[in-house]
């Protein structure tokens, strides 16, 4: 395999998987056994929990589930238990969604399953183990990822799962960004080239039907991955980025790239820089201004937007072709109402 296939994007997030794989393996698989000897005493089951937790690297909450996805036990987390989580069913949530299908599919296929569990190091698999794929978290909004352990008895019947859930911006990056493709890349043309010239009525893209997500993960980009200048093209669904790591060059993301949040173990973790006229904390006030100029009903949207945190401008064009650059805080103040007046 050529270096430039080793450095690639999607490489790279293969990587990272493995990595967080062999390093989160060997606590949960012990943690599942001290949980599987107490299974069902919820008092001891957190005990357990809690008493593992340091050994979790990165880890955020820890928990356990009975086999439908429902939570057996508070919340383990740094500042203690967290009862409130007691009950709450997370069978709808991606990552448990991902480890049901995965526990049917093993009882139905015990040996063929055993075989496809990967490789952490020679001789040992990850078995009963999923780094299920990476998600927007429901409460801070971030990109996010739980691993999640089976807990089973010792005639091997799936008792429930363990869940340790991790922030994305806490777990180990590269120390170097990855290398853009040099060939060409075709994306989907902008739906708005499709209209009549006398509507120009918005038509939905695929951004469109997934910009919270898309807006996530630029968002963590932008604050804890070195993005410093970032142009959202809602109407052909991508995004170009400018990076402090690399920033005589930008980088292509697609449709498929701006909606895994999985692309954020690629980018190495840098602090928010010195120096921006946009402070951290505005950083999502301007991307919700942005998806608000876009869904504006009628004729007149937002079709790209861009912001740079260093010289605080934000750029607009509308689907009326005018394109406005300015300063991020009168975006902030101003009365999306009064665009349709330019």
């Amino acid at each position: 395999m050529s270096t430039h296939e080793d450095s690639s994007l999607p490489r790279r997030v293969f990587q990272q998987r493995a990595l967080l794989t062999g390093l989160l393996y060997d606590p949960l698989r012990h943690l599942a056994d001290a949980c599987g000897r107490v299974w069902g005493d919820r008092p001891k089951m957190e005990a357990a929990l809690n008493e593992a937790f340091s050994t979790v690297p990165h880890c955020k909450f820890l928990y356990a589930l009975d086999t439908g996805g429902v939570q057996i036990t508070s919340n383990i987390s740094r500042e203690g238990l967290l009862a409130e989580h007691f009950g709450r069913d997370r069978s709808d949530r991606p990552y448990i969604r991902e480890a049901l299908l995965a526990a049917e599919y093993s009882d139905k296929n015990r040996e063929a399953q055993y075989q496809q569990w990967p490789y952490i190091r020679e001789g040992v698999q990850a078995v009963d183990f999923l780094l299920c794929e990476a998600y927007i978290s429901l409460r801070a909004l971030r990109p996010s990822l739980t691993a999640v352990q089976f807990v089973r008895d010792s005639d091997g019947i799936l008792l429930g799962f363990i869940g340790a859930d991790f922030a994305l911006r806490d777990l180990p990056q590269p120390s170097e960004i990855y290398e853009e493709p040099r060939y060409p890349r075709r994306f989907e043309g902008d739906p708005f080239i499709s209209d009549t010239v006398v509507t120009k009525m918005r038509s939905e893209s695929k951004m469109d039907r997934h910009l919270d997500t898309v807006l996530s993960v630029v968002e963590e980009l932008i604050l804890v991955h070195g993005v410093y200048h970032v142009i959202l093209h809602f109407s052909s669904s991508q995004a170009i980025l400018w990076v402090m790591d690399d920033p005589y060059r930008y980088r292509l993301l697609t449709m498929e790239e701006l909606i895994d949040p999985n692309i954020c173990l690629a980018y190495p973790k840098r602090s928010y820089p010195d120096g921006t006229v946009v402070t951290h904390q505005e950083i999502r006030a301007i991307l919700s201004n942005l998806r608000t100029l876009r869904l504006m009903k009628g004729m007149f949207y937002l079709r790209s937007g861009s912001i740079n945190i260093f010289n605080g401008t934000v750029g607009l064009t509308f689907s009326s072709d005018c394109s406005h650059y300015i300063p991020y805080d009168e975006l902030l103040k101003r009365d999306h109402s009064l665009w349709n007046n330019g």
